[in-house]
C-alpha cells in the first residue's frame, strides 16, 4: 500500500500529466495554423505520450491499493508567437516535469518504498530523453534560422514521428 504522501504526489503528478497532453495539443493546434504539419504531428504524438503516462501512473495507484484524487486540469495556453517559442516552451515545461518527477523518486526514496522508487526510475530515465530531444530540436531550429526551405525539411523530418505505447496492455 502507498503512503498518503505518495498517493498524493502520483495523483498530483497524473494531473500534470494530463495537463501535458493538453498543452501539447494547444502547440499542435498552434503549429498547424502555421501551416507546419510535421510539427503539429510532432506535438501530437507528445500529447499521446503523456496521456500514456498519466493513464499508466493512475493504474500504478490502482495496483498498489490507492485510491487516486483527481483535480482540476488548467487550460493551457492558446497562443504562440513562432515555433522557437514552442519548442522553448516544450523544453521548459519538460525541465518542469523533470523536477516532479525527481521529487516523487526521493519521496519513495526517503520512505523506503522501492517498488514505487523502481516504478519512477523508467520516468527520470524518460526525461532524459524528454529535455534532450527537445533541446536538438531547438538546436536545429536555432541552425535553420530564417531559412524556410530548411523549416519546411525539418517539419518534413517531425511528420515521420508515430506514437508508440510505451506500456502495452498487460496479457491476461
Amino acid at each position: 500500500m502507498l503512503s498518503e504522501k505518495l498517493t498524493k504526489a502520483l495523483s498530483d503528478q497524473v494531473n500534470a500529466e494530463y495537463y501535458s497532453a493538453y498543452l501539447y495539443l494547444a502547440m499542435s493546434a498552434a503549429a498547424d495554423g502555421m501551416g507546419l504539419k510535421g510539427c503539429a504531428n510532432w506535438l501530437f504524438v507528445q500529447a499521446q505520450e503523456e496521456m500514456a503516462h498519466g493513464t499508466h501512473m493512475f493504474e500504478y495507484l490502482l495496483e498498489r491499493g490507492a485510491a487516486p484524487a483527481f483535480g482540476a486540469i488548467e487550460a493551457p495556453p492558446a497562443a504562440f508567437a513562432d515555433l522557437n517559442e514552442i519548442f522553448a516552451a516544450v523544453l521548459s515545461h519538460e525541465q518542469k516535469v523533470t523536477a516532479r518527477i525527481n521529487a516523487i523518486a526521493t519521496l519513495a526514496m526517503q520512505e523506503f518504498d522501492h517498488a514505487c522508487y523502481q516504478f519512477m526510475m523508467w520516468y527520470v530515465d524518460e526525461q532524459v530523453e524528454e529535455e534532450s530531444g527537445v533541446s536538438e530540436l531547438l538546436g536545429k531550429l536555432r541552425l535553420i534560422g530564417g531559412n524556410t526551405g530548411l523549416l519546411l525539411a525539418l517539419d518534413t523530418e517531425l511528420a515521420a514521428r508515430v506514437f508508440v505505447n510505451p506500456f502495452p496492455a498487460k496479457a491476461n
